[in-house]
C-alpha cells in the first residue's frame, strides 16, 4: 500500500526519492540514495536491506538495471518484493514480485521511475512520472513533491496514507533533504508544508558543514 517516485535533476545531478503509504514512518524502511550514485526503493513487503545492497552495487559500477537484476537474482521472497532503482546518469529501472498486490505499477519516465502497489487505480503511477517531468525547471526536491501529490490526486493507494517523506542527496555525504511525516491525517499535506519551511534553508545547512567561516550564522 506504497506508492514513490525516484527521480534526478540532469541540471545538478542532484537524486532523490519521494514515498507514501498507509503504515507509520515509512521514510525510515524504503526510500534510500547516494551522492554521485544513485537511489533505490525497496517496498510491498519491505526488506531495508535491500537499499543499501542496491547502492553497493551501483557503486560498484552496476546501472540500475544490473543492480535491480541483481537484487532480484540474489534476494530470498523476491517474490514479496516492489524495488526501483536510478543511477547517476538518470537511466531507471524497476520490479514486481508476483506475489506483489494490484493494482501495482512500474513506469519509467525521464530522469525518473515510479512504483506503486494496492493502489486505487492503475493512473496512479502514470501521474506521478507525468507531474515529475512536467516541471524540469524546480528543485528536484518540488519535482518529487508534486510526484506524490499527483499520486495521490490520481486516486493514492486503496485507504488511507498515513506517513510520507522526501528524501535528496547532492554532492556531499549527508542528504541535502530529508524530510519525514512519521504519522498523519494528512501527510503528504503535512510535508508540502515543511518542505516550503525548510526550503528556505537548505543551501545555508550545507554551507555551514563544508564552509562555516561564510555560513550566516544562526537565525
Amino acid at each position: 500500500m506504497t506508492f514513490s517516485i525516484l527521480g534526478r535533476c540532469a541540471r545538478t545531478g542532484e537524486i532523490g526519492a519521494a514515498v507514501s503509504t498507509s503504515s507509520i514512518a515509512v521514510g525510515s524502511r524504503v526510500p534510500f540514495a547516494r551522492a554521485g550514485i544513485g537511489a533505490v526503493l525497496t517496498q510491498h513487503r519491505t526488506d531495508p536491506r535491500l537499499g543499501p545492497r542496491g547502492l553497493e552495487l551501483m557503486q560498484s559500477g552496476c546501472s540500475s538495471q544490473e543492480t535491480i537484476d541483481a537484487l532480484v537474482a540474489s534476494t530470498a521472497h523476491i517474490g514479496w518484493r516492489q524495488l526501483a532503482a536510478i543511477d547517476a546518469a538518470g537511466r531507471a529501472a524497476a520490479f514486481s514480485g508476483r506475489l506483489v498486490k494490484p493494482h501495482r505499477g512500474e513506469v519509467v519516465g525521464r530522469d525518473c521511475v515510479a512504483i506503486g502497489n494496492i493502489l486505487a487505480s492503475d493512473g496512479v503511477v502514470p501521474a506521478m512520472t507525468a507531474a515529475f517531468e512536467a516541471v524540469p525547471h524546480e528543485r528536484l526536491g518540488e519535482r518529487l513533491l508534486r510526484a506524490l501529490e499527483a499520486g495521490l490526486g490520481a486516486g493514492g493507494e486503496h485507504g488511507p496514507v498515513r506517513s510520507a517523506a522526501l528524501l535528496t542527496v547532492h554532492r556531499e555525504s549527508f542528504p541535502l533533504v530529508d524530510l519525514r511525516i512519521d504519522t498523519a491525517d494528512a501527510p503528504i499535506a503535512a510535508l508540502r508544508a515543511l518542505w516550503r519551511e525548510y526550503l528556505p534553508s537548505i543551501d545555508e545547512f550545507v554551507v555551514r558543514a563544508v564552509d562555516p567561516d561564510r555560513a550566516k550564522g544562526e537565525t
